[in-house]
């Protein structure tokens, strides 16, 4: 294992020979400004954040690696999960759930099958994709966002268009994707929200999937993949029918199922955990106030589930999903409120109107259910009287 700029890459995973030139940024730019460059960054990427968890993981870890891995797949399902080293090393988990959907995700980019993480939005799919990147090849930024308007370049390659019409086609102007760069170096890609990608953008996946190999028609030449490469996509299963794979592609994926929190106490966990993480990156308070997270995690779940909690009344689902990502943003909302318009301590006022917003997403329909549910069920739940006066407040 050596160490590339400020990121670990495993050994023999230099680019090969033949791979197309990868055109650096320029000297002053931030991309260069060392080991340091990451530094004040909100969000750091995981093979930064956690570069002491990864640099513990791979010194204790004497089981077999796949070729270019950093770790092998006990490891980096470790690196997910959390747990204890030999030496007293604390890994954090990174994912809570069942332990057997990450051992099949990892394994998955153990063979030459790509990965698809699929789920409803908010079950950590973009998460879980990064945090594997970076376990099993110490980058995760080798991304592909999808969007309606990805192209087919975003994928494949595109080209210097003043080296292009100066000097025509050549290795020198064509500009590698970040799929390509993964093939020639034997490394992860990420490509988020494939379906919302074009379908015949998508399907330019299907040679590099099947064939491992990535044509350069205007060159005569073609890319093949090294071993390690591999993919990792996400999708959102709300999407069907936007942009569906076609079953071609699919058959290329192995598709993992990423599920909602099993328990109440799973996801408040995951929420304080997230929410923790962010309010130090914001230099936030420490986000106390458990008994709201708790609160909101309570009424994202019975909405969620159309039943409280007891299972004694139904309740009416709102439009939107009210995922743990969204009950994440309301806790730190509320902590941010509450450390510069408060005292400090996260209170039912401060989580108040961010969860009116993240309920109420059709301005009719879902006011109705809200208020419905604020008058049969938390108006009538003990110890709840000043939650349910919050809510009252901005949702007047």
């Amino acid at each position: 294992m050596t160490v590339s700029g400020n990121r670990l890459v495993p050994t023999g995973a230099s680019v090969v020979t033949d791979a197309p030139a990868i055109h650096a940024p320029a000297a002053d730019t931030p991309a260069t400004a060392g080991p340091d460059a990451s530094a004040g960054a909100i969000r750091p990427h995981a093979e930064e954040t956690f570069a002491d968890e990864l640099k513990a993981l791979a010194a204790a870890d004497d089981r077999p690696r796949p070729e270019r891995w950093l770790l092998s797949p006990w490891a980096v399902a470790t690196y997910l999960l959390g747990g204890v080293l030999p030496d007293g090393t604390v890994i954090t988990p990174k994912y809570v759930g069942p332990r057997r959907v990450v051992e099949v995700a990892v394994t998955t980019l153990a063979t030459d099958r790509a990965l698809l993480l699929l789920g409803v939005p908010g079950t950590a799919k973009t998460w879980v994709s990064e945090h594997l990147a970076a376990a099993v090849s110490g980058d995760s930024t080798l991304l592909v966002q999808g969007t309606a308007g990805t192209a087919e370049e975003a994928i494949r390659y595109g080209w210097d268009y003043a080296r292009l019409l100066a000097h025509g086609p050549s290795r020198d102007a064509l500009v590698p994707s970040p799929v390509m760069r993964a093939m020639a170096r034997g490394m992860t890609a990420r490509v988020e929200e494939l379906t919302r990608i074009p379908a015949d953008v998508q399907d330019t996946l299907i040679t590099v999937l099947s064939e491992k190999t990535l044509p350069i028609p205007e060159l005569g030449e073609e890319v093949q993949a090294v071993r390690g490469f591999n993919l990792i996509a996400t999708a959102n299963d709300r999407d069907r029918g936007v942009n569906e794979l076609s079953s071609a592609l699919r058959r290329r994926f192995n598709t993992v199922v990423l599920p909602l929190p099993a328990t109440h106490e799973d996801e408040v966990d995951i929420v304080a955990r997230r929410v923790d993480q962010i309010g130090r990156s914001l230099d936030l308070p420490a986000p106390g106030g458990a008994d709201e997270i708790r609160r909101v995690v309570t009424v994202f779940r019975e909405l969620r589930d159309g039943v409280t909690a007891d299972g004694r009344t139904k309740l009416k689902s709102p439009s939107g999903t009210l995922s743990t990502a969204e009950a994440i943003s309301v806790v730190t909302g509320g902590l941010a409120l509450a450390a510069h318009f408060g005292d400090g301590v996260l209170r039912a006022g401060d989580v108040a109107a961010g969860i009116l917003g993240a309920v109420v997403r059709d301005p009719a329909a879902d006011r109705t259910v809200w208020q419905e549910y604020l008058e049969t069920v938390v108006r009538e739940r003990e110890g709840w009287q000043d939650f349910y006066r919050a809510c009252r407040e901005v949702s007047a």
